[in-house]
């Protein structure tokens, strides 16, 4: 004898899990701690030093300071790992670009490491936590961060400070968010996991030399798992690009 399959309603689905009350609190605190820091200190220099206290307790569980024997060839590996927490002794991609602007991506680049570095943490694996944390930096780092946008784990970002995204937006885990030319994702939009979105193009027959073209997201657009949006495209409001599962009933 068949037995029908139990589909969940929508309405069990409208609260969503939460962390236990004492770890909510923890974690609220801990990410107003962040925000409050990384508005107080816009300075690269100051901003650097905020980052690589936060990543010495999260990867290292104890906070950040005590001279290192740099003699001994057993505690390289230790060594290696604490100054590479440090966002002045680390250099990213972006900075190789000839289009970066320099003193704006500077006062940017140690938020941006300590998005890539939470995300590839114990704790950037929290989901709750996780996407709270984002949306907190992207605050800070992005042109425009609407409200209710939900960023997934493993979101990979360029410049950040040419990236716009508005109300209610949602960007799946592993996009690549290449905004050297700006990228615009508009409302309630829906970004797949593993997107790739580009804004810059190679000129043809030239190794080197690079085409900036903005690329923009209509609001409630979306775009499926491992599409390709290439620069300068506009993908109209509510249109869909690639394919997604069926809805179950």
């Amino acid at each position: 004898m068949s037995h029908p399959v139990a589909h969940a309603s929508h309405s069990a689905l409208v609260e969503p899990p939460h962390p236990s009350p004492e770890a909510e609190e923890i974690y609220r605190r801990w990410v107003q701690f962040l925000d409050d820091e990384f508005s107080r200190h816009s300075s690269a220099g100051s901003r650097s030093e905020i980052v690589r206290d936060q990543l010495h307790q999260i990867y290292l569980g104890r906070p950040h300071g005590g001279k290192m024997d740099a003699t001994l060839t057993s505690e390289l590996p230790g060594n290696v790992m604490s100054l590479s927490l440090d966002p002045t002794n680390i250099t990213l991609e972006a900075e190789h670009f000839p289009d970066v602007d320099r003193a704006r991506f500077a006062r940017l680049k140690p938020l941006i490491w300590f998005w890539k570095m939470f995300d590839r943490s114990a704790i950037g694996l929290n989901h709750w936590l996780g996407l709270r944390v984002r949306a907190m930096l992207g605050r800070h780092i992005f042109e425009q961060l609407g409200a209710g946008v939900r960023i997934f784990h493993g979101v990979d970002i360029t410049y950040g400070y040419n990236l716009s995204i508005e109300d209610g937006a949602i960007i799946r885990q592993c996009a690549l968010l290449n905004d050297r030319g700006g990228i615009h994702i508009g409302k309630n939009a829906v970004v797949g996991s593993y997107v790739r979105i580009f804004s810059h193009a190679h000129q043809p027959g030239a190794q080197r030399g690079v085409r900036l073209q903005p690329t923009t997201i209509g609001a409630g657009a979306r775009i499926g798992s491992h599409e390709i949006i290439l620069a300068g495209q506009h993908v109209p409001e509510a249109a869909i690009v690639g394919s997604f599962p069926a809805d179950s009933l």
